[in-house]
């Protein structure tokens, strides 16, 4: 594991970056004091004839009605290395014949369209063009099994489901399908003749006839749009409905906290399986005109660094978990990088460890930006923007026109929110911004339940400093009560890492009858300084000791168990609730999200 120097209590800024641009954002505190999403969705292109505001049109058209339709929109890189681009105007021609094929096949507003592919041009057709029908897209991982898929799509009316032939018959989709009533079409990418029939169709001929002209009819900012399905902690699966108005969100939080510029090359690393892929690895990217880096490829530490440096990425928006896993591979990237360097490098889906941070600084020259949001969010909401001063381990500050607090309750229930600096509570946005999710599919109360007031309660526990900063303490059925100190795993797990032989930690209470639980950690350790370490046992109590130097006694680990790995979600949350679970001898729950690795940490077949 790279060797990464003390850590800092702050990096400081540096407004005028490597490539001569200045941030979006100079002074944050004088952009949140004017900013207004009023004035801000007033930026959106808005349909023909004030016909409304439609993702697809913001995303496409606006582009090319800017001059940029000759400008590659997307780069596919297949898994053999091999290139191919997409320009805006071939990626509108596209997306108009998948929406004139859905209204061919008799597919209306409002109905549900669903996508079970890896990371191929038709899967970033089929969003678009459902987006353009007016359709709902809704996007599943690829590496899902049978039962998942079933019960998402049987939850959510799918009426067309976008696939491979490769996944069609891996996943067994035939023996199924007709368990989903309303499924009417199956469109497959790289079809094969034997598999088609009159609701299995050839998606590659079923655009090749359809109308390349297509004009989006009248949408409501409010109409149903996108549909992600998220386990959350207790593993029953939600789904989380945004609208196109969320588009005005994705436009801004991609300049504002990605720092995406005209003639930006930007690489979203995330699948659009889940909602950073969607968000931020399709639409925000093509509202803001940059041209996104497509890999179809699973993690490999070398491939990465050389799709950075060949691609010359100036944006790069990752996640914790690819982060650890680049330090794991022990490859710096100086010597794989030459002298390029993304301008700006983002980070979401777990908190960033400090101890990633400072490995960034020492090997990239720059901080990696962490930031905040969820399913229910659906875009950036608390973030370390370029501009900003950054306190390794911090989500950072809330982005213009979102506000956000910490709230905790009285003796009678009641949530009162607090100015406190350091106090722990719960962390609570105010209502209204434009991609708050409008619902929990066919869960009304559980969605009702969510917000408390003017307040979206989050579920996370947070606290705030003297300077604005927030940081995370941990999803509120994570924290951990053990002789009466409530302990936040985030905190534990952090000090874990600064170890030099720990390369990942995950933390749970384990219940005991004397204090109710204590803390136990799994880690994953470097396989080199495993090497060289023949008394693990050994090992593992100078990690307990730098533990309990670190934090105290009282809060740090009882017992460490070595892991090989992790159990992950496919967006790089850390299953904490699994690892609960196993050590307990409870059931489960839903798993469909576990990201499967093999020994490269790629993701394999669930």
């Amino acid at each position: 594991m790279t060797q990464v120097k003390q850590i800092d209590d702050v990096f400081t800024k540096r407004l005028l970056s490597v490539d001569g641009k200045l941030p979006n954002i100079t002074d944050l505190e004088s952009t949140c004091e004017s900013f207004s999403w009023e004035v801000a969705t007033n930026e959106l292109a808005y349909l023909p004839n004030d016909n409304g505001i439609n993702i697809a049109y913001e995303a496409i058209e606006k582009q090319i009605a800017a001059g940029k339709g000759k400008q590659v929109a997307f780069r596919f890189i297949h898994l053999d290395g091999s290139r191919n681009d997409m320009s805006f105007e071939e990626l509108g021609n596209q997306t108009n014949r998948f929406a004139s094929a859905l209204q061919k096949l008799g597919i209306g507003k409002g109905e549900v369209v669903f996508s079970l592919a890896p990371r191929i041009a038709s899967l970033y057709v089929a969003a678009l063009g459902t987006l353009k029908n007016r359709s709902v897209f809704c996007p599943l991982f690829s590496a899902f099994g049978p039962e998942p898929i079933q019960s998402r799509m049987l939850k959510g009316d799918a009426r067309v489901l976008v696939t491979t032939a490769q996944l069609f018959k891996r996943k067994k989709i035939d023996e199924w399908r007709k368990k989903i009533p309303s499924l009417k079409y199956i469109l497959l990418a790289d079809a094969e003749p034997e598999l088609i029939s009159d609701t299995v169709l050839d998606l590659d001929e079923l655009l090749e006839q359809s109308d390349s002209e297509f004009e989006i009819l009248p949408t409501d900012p409010e109409d149903f749009a996108l549909l992600h399905f998220t386990s959350g902690t207790t593993g029953t699966p939600k789904g989380v409905m945004h609208v196109h108005l969320a588009v005005a969100h994705h436009f801004q939080t991609g300049r504002y906290a990605l720092d995406l510029h005209d003639g930006d090359v930007f690489w979203c690393t995330a699948d659009p399986g889940w909602v950073t892929g969607t968000s931020y690895g399709i639409i925000s990217p093509l509202t803001c005109g940059v041209t996104s880096i497509i890999d179809e490829a699973e993690f490999d530490a070398s491939r990465w660094y050389q799709i950075l440096n060949e691609e010359q990425v100036d944006v790069w928006y990752t996640a914790p978990t690819a982060v650890r896993m680049l330090m794991k591979a022990g490859e710096g990237p100086m010597e794989f990088l030459g002298n390029h360097r993304p301008r700006f490098i983002g980070s979401v889906g777990e908190p960033l460890n400090p101890e990633a941070i400072n490995w960034a600084v020492n090997n990239w020259g720059t901080p990696i930006h962490d930031n905040w949001w969820q399913s229910e969010t659906g875009g950036i909401m608390i973030a370390n923007f370029a501009c900003m001063d950054i306190k390794p381990g911090t989500m950072g500050k809330p982005l213009p026109g979102i506000e956000a607090a910490i709230a905790i309750r009285d003796e009678f229930g009641e949530l009162n929110v607090i100015s406190k600096p350091d106090t722990e509570g719960d962390l609570v946005i105010r209502r209204g911004w434009p991609s708050m999710f409008r619902g929990y599919l066919k869960q009304n109360e559980k969605y009702e339940s969510c917000f408390e007031g003017d307040w979206y309660i989050t579920g996370d526990l947070a606290k705030r400093d003297a300077d604005g900063y927030f940081w995370f303490v941990g999803r509120a059925d994570d924290m951990i009560k053990s002789a009466g100190h409530l302990i936040g795993p985030f905190e534990v797990e952090s000090a874990l890492v600064e170890h030099d032989a720990v390369i990942e930690a995950a933390v749970i209470g384990k219940p005991d009858p004397i204090v109710g639980s204590i803390i136990k950690a799994f880690v994953v350790l470097s396989p080199q300084l495993v090497q060289q370490n023949d008394d693990l046992s050994g090992l593992v109590k100078k990690i307990q000791g730098h533990a309990r130097k670190r934090l105290g006694a009282a809060v740090a680990p009882k017992e460490i168990e070595i892991v090989d790995d992790l159990p992950h979600t496919r967006s790089g949350k850390i299953l904490r609730r699994l690892l609960k679970a196993r050590e307990e001898g409870l059931p489960e729950g839903d798993i469909s999200t576990l990201e499967k690795k093999n020994e490269y940490g790629a993701v394999g077949e669930n």
